[in-house]
């Protein structure tokens, strides 16, 4: 049950063929701060986030996801310095922005195009292969600009495909907006064991050919078990926020039925919620993030196909063990 052969999916529509796990490089970027606010994962060390990029590359892994805002430029600038040359796909995004040391979002024509040359310098590249606007709300879809500046950068050949990156906790107002109007190649939507709130939007996205990267599949590594006796996050870490030891101790209890399944698989905690998200068709990829070469490792082994009944006691439990801890989830943000 070690091994695992990396398979690869069609994203959507398009002609990319993305690896089932792609490489989330947000850790990467490292402790970035906006004012007091942590926007990263702690620090980095870029060597070590090198070796985890070719441990990437080595076990097939051909997607890598990333955004201008990660490390305020700094993820952007290792993908593109260990990466240039390599025959993989780059999705990056644009629309998160710090000024005067605040966060803040943009998503005018100027600040889009102006994002997308410096990625594209950053990144070393000449085209980005999939480009999101990151978070962008209905209101914001409405004013269209940001609409018609990602077609408009299509168009003069800066991106091959553009998509969206969905809200974590209410994904589905801003897919509904964007697959009524048929504009966009793709969804990013978080799906994971706790948080199956994106469910309803698979059976549209496969039927009207949009991609799905699915993001955050271990919860922030509290499906991974390792912080099942507590945990411990500096202040430049944004988990030292969202991860409270009352999170902790609820979702061990609220997870119970569903963590039984790890016996009968014989598989990881990781293994079984990896293994759970690809099990859904309409997924193109599942990005985890990425720090060193063991958790490369960690996240393409062993992964296996889930009986459909094991997948429906998932589905019951997020309707009915899970939504109390999503709701306690949802206010940290």
């Amino acid at each position: 049950n070690t091994f695992y052969h990396m398979d690869y999916r069609q994203f959507g529509n398009t002609s990319l063929q993305v690896s089932e796990i792609g490489f989330g490089a947000w850790a990467i970027g490292g402790g970035a701060m906006i004012g007091n606010t942590a926007i990263g994962w702690g620090k980095a060390d870029d060597t070590q986030s090198a070796n985890a990029l070719f441990k990437a590359l080595d076990a097939g892994i051909n997607f890598f996801d990333t955004a201008d805002i990660y490390g305020l430029g700094h993820s952007e600038i290792l993908l593109g310095k260990f990466l240039k040359g390599k025959d993989v796909i780059i999705a990056t995004k644009a629309g998160n922005v710090a000024r005067d040391n605040r966060f803040t979002t943009d998503y005018s024509k100027q600040h889009i195009i102006n994002a997308c040359n410096e990625s594209l310098k950053r990144l070393q590249r000449d085209v980005i292969d999939y480009y999101q606007l990151h978070s962008a709300r209905v209101e914001h879809l409405q004013q269209g600009e940001c609409i018609e500046t990602m077609e408009q950068l299509q168009k003069e050949g800066k991106i091959r495909y553009w998509g969206l990156s969905l809200n974590t906790f209410n994904p589905l107002p801003e897919a509904e907006f964007l697959l009524e109007k048929n504009s966009g190649s793709g969804f990013q939507l978080v799906l994971n064991l706790i948080n199956q709130r994106a469910l309803p939007l698979l059976k549209s996205c496969k039927e009207k050919g949009y991609g799905i990267i699915a993001r955050m599949p271990l919860q922030f590594g509290l499906l991974t078990g390792k912080f099942d006796d507590g945990a411990f996050f500096e202040v430049d870490d944004h988990r030292h926020n969202r991860l409270t030891e009352d999170i902790i101790i609820k979702s061990k209890n609220a997870l119970q039925d569903i963590w039984q399944l790890c016996e009968k698989y014989d598989c990881t905690k990781t293994q079984l919620a990896l293994s759970y998200i690809l099990s859904y068709d309409p997924i193109s990829t599942v990005i985890t993030g990425v720090r060193t070469e063991e958790q490369v490792k960690a996240n393409t082994t062993g992964l296996l196909k889930l009986d459909s009944e094991d997948i429906l006691l998932i589905e019951e439990c997020g309707t009915n063990n899970l939504p109390e801890l999503m709701k306690l989830i949802e206010q940290k943000g």
